[in-house]
């Protein structure tokens, strides 16, 4: 169901977020790793049967992937990059809708920026920024 995230309701639900986060990240790297070994197989070995069984255990973690994906957007927050660590939570300052904008190693909601601007429009939220939802 979506919502608009309040600053103070999306440093509650940061350290949710935060752990399937991680999660979600540790399935991606497992899709590198099994990308990795893939590449390898194809290249110094000409047995069938290790590429076919790599690449199952590599559809396999890219499903799971997707489902921890899926398990992390369900809280509200839509994923910008795994790789660069950035999530955005919906929410409105006066009537235009913004995101309250999480880097991976960030403790707490410091930063928004406007719809069409991304990570390098960040701005700073104000210590009482009541514009916030």
């Amino acid at each position: 169901m979506f919502s608009y995230f309040t600053t103070s309701e999306a440093n509650q639900a940061l350290p949710d977020v935060i752990k399937k986060f991680e999660f979600a990240l540790a399935k991606k790297n497992d899709v590198s790793k099994l990308e990795h070994e893939l590449q390898i197989s194809l290249s110094t070995n000409n047995k069938f049967e290790e590429y076919v069984t790599l690449k199952q255990k590599l559809n396999s973690a890219i499903t799971k992937f997707y489902e921890s994906v899926e398990i992390l957007e369900s809280t509200g927050v839509v994923v910008k990059s795994i790789e660069q660590g950035l999530l955005d939570f919906p929410s409105k300052r006066f009537d235009e809708e913004v995101w309250l904008c999480w880097k991976y190693g960030e403790t707490e909601i410091k930063f928004w920026h406007e719809k069409d601007s991304g990570f390098m429009g960040r701005k700073p939220i104000e210590v009482n920024d009541e514009s916030l939802v």
